[in-house]
C-alpha cells in the first residue's frame, strides 16, 4: 500500500469537483503542468562500496524498463499515444508529451482521470489493460464459476491478465509470459546486479527477484525482499492495484531504488515493538483482532535515487508498506519503507503553503515536519494491523477481494484515520511527548487538503475525504464561515479518530461491501466549506514532479 496512488464517487457524478468545470476548462496545459512543481530529489551514494555502485547503476537500468512495462499497463492504446506525442516538434505537442509524462497516461490523474489529448477514450479504461476492454463484470464473474479453484484464485489474484481466445472466450495469462519483453531483461539486470554486490541479503533478493520475474512466483523474492538488510534498499516489482479500477485484483509494475537511511531508521525502530499491543487494543470487537502478528515488522527510512513505473504516475509516493500478497504478511509481516527526502519536499513545497491559507493562524505555530513525516510512518504501520484474511458466509476470503472496487480508498482511509488512533495511544502510553499531539492534530489537517487535491477519485483523496466529513460532522474539526479557515477541536478529535477506526475496520472485518459503499458514499464528497478553501488553492503546486540527479 502507498500514500499517495482511484474511483468514482458520489460528487464526481453529480458533477461537483475540486475544481469547477469553468476553472478546469481555462486552465492551459501549462498551467496543469504547473501544479507539480520542478524538485530535484537527491541522496547521496558515496558511501557504498565500488560494488554496490555498480549493482545500483544495474538497478538504475531496471527502473526504467518498469516505465515501459507499466505505460502497457496502463491502456492498450498508450504506447500509439505516446509515440505520436514523441513526433510533435510543436510547442503544444511537447508540452502535451511532458504532462502525458507526468501521468504516465494521456488522463489527468488531477482532473478526475480528464484526457488532455484527442483521439483517446473520453473514460479511462476502469480495467486498465488487464482485462478485455469489452468485457463486463458481470461477464469475468460468470466465466469465474467455470474454472477450478486454483485457476479461480490466479485469476482474482495479482499476476495473471486476462485475454480472449480464438473463440473470443476469456483465458489466463501469466505476467511472465504477457510482459516476456520487458521481464527478461529485467531480470537479467538484477542477475547482474546480484553477481555485483557484496551484500548477501542483497545478492538474494536481487537473484530470486529475478527469478519471480521468469517464473511469476514471487513468494520467495517477497520473504528475501522482508529480510532485506542493505545499504541499497530496492523495491521492484508488481505490487500495486490501483490502477485496477474494475476489481483491484491486478498489480501494476513499479520500482524504488532508494539507500537506507540508518539514523532516521534508527529513530523509529522503537514503534515496530508495540504492533502486537496496538492490535491488541484495536477499537473492534476481539474476534476481529488478530493475536498474532507476523513475525517481522521492519521499518525503514530510505534516501529516493529513482523511481520506475507506476510510482512515477501523478502525484509522488511518500511512503509504502509491502508486501501486499496476504501468505506473506500472514507469515512475515509487512516492512513500512520512508521516502524522508520525498517527504522534506512535499512537506516544504506543498503542505506549508497549504496550512497557510486552510488552517486557522492562531494553529499554525503548530505544524512541523517531525508529525507529519511520524504520522506517515503510522499510516504505514497500519496497514499491517486490522483485519486481512476474514470469512464472510462461511468462506475464506481477504478484505481486498471482499471490498472489491472501494477496497483501496477504505483502506486508505482506514490507515489514516488509525495512524491517529496509534499516535494517541502512544502518546497516552507516554511513549510521545505530550507536546507532539497538537502538532500532530493541526499538521493531519492541514495534511487533509494536500491529499483532497490529489483528487478523490484517487484511493487516498477519497479516503481523505471520507476523513474529512467525518470528522466535520463529529465536532472535531470546525469551520469559520468569516475566516475560510479550519480549526481542530482536540477533545473531540482523540475520540472521533477511535470512532472511525473501529467503524471502518469491523466493516472490513465482516467484509461488508454494502455498507463501505454507503460510508463512501455518504463522506467521500467534497461539501462547499472544503470546495471554498480548495478555489483559493489554486497558486499553490499539488505536488512535486521530480528529478533525480542521481539517476544520471
Amino acid at each position: 500500500m502507498k500514500l499517495t496512488i482511484l474511483f468514482i464517487s458520489v460528487f464526481f457524478l453529480l458533477g461537483i469537483s475540486l475544481t469547477t468545470n469553468a476553472q478546469r476548462q481555462s486552465m492551459t496545459l501549462t498551467q496543469n503542468i504547473q501544479r507539480f512543481v520542478p524538485t530535484e530529489i537527491k541522496a547521496d551514494v558515496s558511501k557504498l562500496s565500488d560494488g554496490d555502485k555498480q549493482a545500483l547503476s544495474k538497478l538504475i537500468e531496471a527502473a526504467k524498463l518498469m516505465d515501459s512495462l507499466y505505460l502497457r499497463q496502463v491502456w492498450s492504446g498508450n504506447i500509439d499515444a505516446l509515440n505520436k506525442l514523441q513526433n510533435d516538434a510543436s510547442p503544444d505537442g511537447k508540452e502535451r508529451l511532458k504532462y502525458f509524462l507526468i501521468n504516465m497516461g494521456p488522463w489527468s490523474k488531477l482532473d478526475h482521470d480528464e484526457p488532455f489529448i484527442e483521439g483517446v477514450p473520453n473514460q479511462k479504461p476502469t480495467g486498465a489493460n488487464y482485462y478485455p476492454e469489452d468485457m463486463t463484470k458481470e461477464e469475468f464473474n460468470n466465466w469465474l464459476t467455470t474454472l477450478p479453484e486454483d485457476e479461480q484464485k490466479k485469476a482474482t489474484g495479482f499476476f495473471h491478465t486476462i485475454r480472449r481466445d480464438e473463440a473470443k472466450k476469456l483465458k489466463l495469462v501469466s505476467y511472465n509470459e504477457e510482459y516476456k519483453t520487458f521481464l527478461e531483461p529485467a531480470a537479467q539486470l538484477l542477475k547482474e546486479a546480484s553477481d555485483l554486490t557484496d551484500n548477501p541479503s542483497l545478492n538474494k533478493f536481487l537473484a530470486t527477484r529475478a527469478k519471480a520475474f521468469l517464473s511469476n512466483n514471487y513468494y520467495e523474492s517477497d520473504v528475501a525482499w522482508m529480510d532485506l538488510d542493505s545499504p541499497i534498499e530496492p523495491t521492484i516489482g508488481p505490487y500495486e492495484v490501483y490502477l485496477d479500477e474494475l476489481f483491484n485484483y491486478k498489480a501494476a509494475f513499479e520500482a524504488f531504488i532508494t539507500l537506507r537511511n540508518d539514523e532516521e531508521t534508527k529513530k523509529l525502530e522503537k514503534f515496530s515493538g508495540y504492533l502486537q499491543e496496538i492490535e491488541d487494543n484495536l477499537p473492534i470487537d476481539e474476534k476481529y483482532r488478530n493475536p498474532k502478528l507476523g513475525a517481522s515488522s521492519p521499518i525503514r527510512v530510505v534516501d529516493l535515487v529513482v523511481t520506475g513505473g507506476e510510482s512515477r504516475a501523478g502525484v509522488q509516493t511518500a511512503a509504502f508498506n509491502l508486501p501486499n500478497d496476504e501468505q506473506v504478511t500472514k507469515e512475515k509481516g509487512s516492512k513500512r519503507v520512508m521516502l524522508k527526502n520525498v517527504q522534506e519536499a512535499k512537506f516544504i513545497k506543498a503542505l506549508v503553503p497549504i496550512s497557510k491559507v486552510a488552517v486557522d493562524e492562531k494553529l499554525l505555530d503548530k505544524i512541523s515536519f517531525e508529525p507529519f513525516f511520524t504520522h506517515i510512518l503510522a499510516h504505514e504501520l497500519m496497514h499491517g494491523l486490522g483485519p486481512h484474511s476474514i470469512t464472510v458466509d462461511g468462506k475464506a476470503t481477504t478484505v481486498r477481494q471482499a471490498m472489491k472496487e472501494l477496497s483501496s480508498a477504505l483502506e486508505e482511509a482506514k490507515a489514516d484515520i488509525s495512524g491517529l488512533f496509534l499516535l494517541q495511544y502512544l502518546i497516552e502510553k507516554g511513549l510521545l511527548e505530550k507536546s507532539f499531539e497538537e502538532q500532530l492534530y493541526v499538521t493531519y489537517l492541514a495534511g487533509i487538503f494536500r491529499s483532497v487535491r490529489f483528487g478523490i477519485k484517487e484511493a487516498h483523496g477519497r479516503g481523505m475525504a471520507l476523513q474529512f466529513n467525518y470528522l466535520i460532522d463529529e465536532g472535531a474539526i470546525t469551520f469559520n464561515p468569516a475566516t475560510k479557515k479550519f480549526s481542530v477541536d482536540f477533545g473531540k478529535m482523540k475520540k472521533a479518530a477511535t470512532k472511525l477506526t473501529g467503524e471502518i475496520m469491523t466493516i472490513q472485518a465482516e467484509g461488508n461491501y454494502q455498507k463501505a459503499k454507503h460510508l463512501l458514499d455518504t463522506y467521500a464528497v467534497i461539501r462547499p466549506e472544503m470546495q471554498s478553501v480548495l478555489d483559493t488553492l489554486t497558486d499553490v503546486p499539488v505536488d512535486i514532479a521530480p528529478s533525480y540527479p542521481g539517476a544520471r
